[in-house]
């Protein structure tokens, strides 16, 4: 089985809005990567919010999408009782929502990886004990 890539909202959005912090390094990292990227609802709301704030275009993440670059791995009530657990587990983070969809993605879909600017991802875990691989940049 191919080894799956998650897309967090930041290297999502870091992509698509040139000159932000980290930009290079993520387009370094998208070149490598095999598409469907598996995302979930809640990043590409966060991916869209945080695009109209720079001042950018939504269309590019739409184009994503449209091209089968971004898939969409669940469905947020087909999820809701192992969601519901990792937010409570991880509420002194707080865990957003949008992550605890990609640490449930990573259960389902073992052997993943996780594309992140977010260090809290090395501090959860899928299953409740096993560490999550992630690609981000050294801080």
């Amino acid at each position: 089985m191919k080894s799956s890539i998650l897309i967090d909202t930041g290297p999502l959005v870091t992509f698509l809005a040139t000159g932000l912090e980290h930009h290079g390094w993520v387009c370094e990292q998208w070149k490598r990567l095999q598409p469907p990227l598996l995302t979930c609802e809640p990043v590409l709301t966060e991916a869209a919010f945080l695009l109209k704030r720079e001042g950018r275009e939504t269309d590019p993440l739409f184009a994503l999408l449209e091209r089968g670059i971004l898939r969409v791995g669940l469905e947020v009530e087909d999820q809701l009782t192992d969601l519901r657990v990792l937010m409570r587990r991880y509420r002194d983070r707080p865990m957003s929502l949008a992550d605890a969809c990609l640490v449930r993605l990573s259960e389902i879909h073992s052997g993943s990886t996780i594309l992140t600017l977010d260090a809290d991802f090395r501090i959860y875990r899928r299953h409740g004990n096993k560490v999550i691989s992630v690609l981000m940049p050294e801080h």
